[in-house]
């Protein structure tokens, strides 16, 4: 099952005036973010991981787990100001999301093996990556209100 395809469908809901519950994100720089997240699954971002290789395997206990995202959790890659927008409105960032998705399940269909580094939990395989896309895309779609943050 292509879990993040589901994802997709609720986001066609978004509004580019659809106010967050909480965080600064705008609904254009959430869909930016999460377009970056996904192309560190599909091979066309490279970050290194920010974390001590002995706090991975209790941060992938972690992402492993049914724990969600922590709402104000500020990421280290990108810092607490908002990047610059990249697409000219939220409907090219969706449609480029979609693309990227599209990319990500290409690519681990073409490489089964492979491992991606994520910059907070280390290296990840397909299943890992689903697992986070899923807790990613949760986290960032009841930010919205576009789901339930217990889905």
């Amino acid at each position: 099952m292509k879990i993040v395809y589901d994802f997709l469908k609720k986001l066609t809901q978004l509004e580019m005036y659809t106010k967050p519950l909480w965080g600064k994100m705008s609904a254009q720089h959430m869909v930016e973010h999460l377009i970056f997240a996904v192309q560190m699954g599909n091979g066309k971002l490279f970050l290194e991981c920010f974390n001590p290789p002995e706090k991975l395997p209790a941060l992938k206990r972690f992402l492993l787990s049914n724990k969600p995202l922590p709402k104000q959790f500020v990421n280290p890659a990108i810092g607490p100001d908002l990047i610059e927008l990249k697409f000219s409105d939220l409907e090219e960032a969706k449609s480029n999301l979609k693309k990227e998705v599209d990319d990500y399940y290409s690519y681990f269909e073409k490489n089964p093996e492979a491992k991606l580094v994520h910059v907070t939990f280390g290296e990840l395989n397909f299943a890992e990556w689903e697992v986070f896309h899923k807790k990613h895309f949760t986290h960032h779609l009841s930010q919205f209100g576009l789901i339930s943050s217990d889905k």
